[in-house]
């Protein structure tokens, strides 16, 4: 997306390993300067005339800054870095729907109480709970590294229904996986979380599980010639 002018002449893979690398190097920026804001994820869109980037997160107030001084800010980083033409890439903030389901605001949550100083199971299990009450089907966090002693270790904590194969994975599953620098080391956290199907697609898939099977009731049977269904002999005939 940032040389359009260019595009002509680039070939297909170089334009999508271009378009990757941007994507890649965009996220990091944000996922750097808005930690503190509830940063999610950003998502990209290519029209003619402009290039409009969403940036997702829980406390937009803070994203846009004072009278939108800070999205401005980023903007013009954005556009500088990238060498786009001036007036030709747009910064927007949308809010996270359900915080409970998105697995980097959850993440980047853990990250900050382990920092503040909270013990390691606690914290872990009101992510878990709070998850849990946001609708999601399940959730799992893992906590590795030097948690009390010298010696590293893991801490799984997992709640609910999770899948780990297939292409449901791929629909269902959110995951994120976040580094904290404590004072004896760095703690690696990560966060899994699995919605809950959505027919309205607002909550999680739209696209039901594979292995559901739902049984219809059987319809009401029709019956011919009276009360009684027909057999074949006539009861009369028989006496």
């Amino acid at each position: 997306p940032r040389l359009s002018k260019m595009a002509t002449n680039i070939s297909k893979k170089r334009k999508f390993i271009a378009d990757g690398v941007f994507f890649a190097e965009l996220n990091e920026l944000l996922t750097r300067e808005l930690a503190e804001d509830g940063y999610s994820g950003v998502e990209v869109r290519v029209t003619p005339m402009r290039t409009e980037i969403i940036i997702r997160a829980t406390r937009t107030q803070n994203v846009l800054g004072e009278k939108g001084r800070r999205i401005r800010e980023l903007t013009s980083a954005v556009q500088k870095r990238f060498n786009f033409p001036p007036e030709t890439v747009e910064l927007y903030a949308e809010k996270v729907a359900n915080r409970g389901l998105c697995a980097v605001a959850q993440a980047e949550s853990l990250r900050y109480k382990l920092l503040g100083g909270l013990a390691v199971r606690r914290a872990c299990y009101g992510v878990l709970r709070f998850v849990m009450e946001s609708g999601a089907k399940g959730c799992e966090v893992i906590v590795s590294g030097k948690l009390r002693a010298q010696r590293a270790k893991a801490m799984k904590f997992k709640d609910g229904y999770m899948v780990s194969s297939g292409d449901p994975t791929r629909v269902y599953l959110d995951s994120a996986v976040r580094h904290v620098m404590l004072r004896q080391g760095v703690l690696g956290i990560k966060v899994k979380i699995m919605k809950d199907w959505d027919p309205t697609g607002r909550q999680g898939p739209k696209m039901p599980m594979p292995d559901v099977i739902k049984v219809h009731e059987p319809k009401e049977e029709e019956t011919y010639g009276g009360d009684k269904p027909f057999v074949g002999k006539d009861e009369a005939a028989m006496a």
